[in-house]
């Protein structure tokens, strides 16, 4: 099929982005097309107006910012994976990019285009929820604000945006010592959408117990669903704590599938094995660290 008619645009700044999408309340967002070009041309989705935002090049940006990684909304997914920065700075993103597809869309596809596209099956959402990210949005209407990671992803496709607002930048705390990450993922082949994913981030107390562990399940409810292991605080990061954690929260999710109880177990796996990922990473970031 092809898509309903509607008007075209392509603004040379964020101002005049900002603009249009105030000109034309149903209007798209068009940033790597990846998601979007699929849903209309199905007719899935008919906005009257697409503003095509990839001439912003200000927001292809990646740098440092204290505490924090810095990444514009049009950083593509490919450029996560593979540059060294995010690599130093926040290697759970660059390790959930690798999942994304295949390189043809890595290449266009985008940071900022996956978070608002809100994508419960997505690793970017995913990632920046474990991370606790922060994202920058704006808006000729309402000016500039931010929002948590936990208020973007609301339901299937839903996110936390006005229809005026942008996602412009990207906040992500970078790692700090004493952390470690995992990050797994199945799916009938590479590139396909994951049956079930998950990513965590764990940090180690100087004695070596729990100190702090956020984890996320990706295709196992209506958006990515996070879970903050309080219960695991104080303990020895043991295979059978994170075994008896990851049946626990797989239990707590709600998936869109025919067969619940696979996806389940399915997500029990990929926390175990993201747990045990970050518990080794976490360890080794302490040896050396008392090197």
């Amino acid at each position: 099929m092809k898509p309903a008619e509607f008007a075209y645009r392509r603004p040379g700044s964020v101002a005049e982005a900002l603009d249009l999408l105030a000109a034309h309340p149903d209007a798209k967002l068009l940033a790597g097309g990846q998601s979007l070009l699929t849903l209309m041309n199905l007719r899935l989705a008919r906005p009257s107006a697409v503003i095509d935002i990839g001439r912003l090049t200000e927001l292809t940006r990646i740098f440092d910012d204290t505490d924090d990684l810095i990444l514009g909304a049009l950083v593509t997914h490919r450029t996560v994976e593979v540059d060294p920065l995010v690599a130093a700075r926040a290697p759970l993103l660059a390790d959930a990019a690798r999942y994304i597809g295949h390189v043809g869309i890595r290449n266009r596809g985008t940071i900022g285009g996956s978070i608002a596209h809100a994508d419960p099956a997505a690793e970017m959402p995913l990632a920046t929820l474990v991370l606790g990210a922060t994202f920058h949005v704006e808006s000729a209407v309402s000016g500039r604000r931010q929002v948590a990671a936990e208020d973007m992803f609301v339901s299937f496709y839903t996110n936390g945006l006005e229809s005026h607002e942008m996602l412009t930048w990207i906040s992500v705390p970078a790692i700090r010592p004493g952390q470690g990450w995992g990050f797994a993922e199945y799916a009938p082949q590479h590139g396909d959408y994951g049956l079930a994913g998950a990513g965590c981030l764990l940090t180690l107390a100087p004695d070596g117990t729990v100190d702090a562990v956020r984890a996320a399940v990706l295709s196992a409810a209506d958006r990515p669903l996070l879970f903050v292991g309080a219960e695991a605080v104080g303990a020895r990061p043991t295979p059978a704590l994170w075994r008896d954690l990851a049946h626990a929260w797989s239990a707590r999710t709600e998936p869109a599938a025919e067969d619940i109880d696979y996806v389940r177990r399915l997500c029990a796996e990929a926390l175990t094995e993201a747990l045990t990922a970050a518990t080794g990473r976490a360890a080794r970031e302490q040896e050396a660290a008392h090197v």
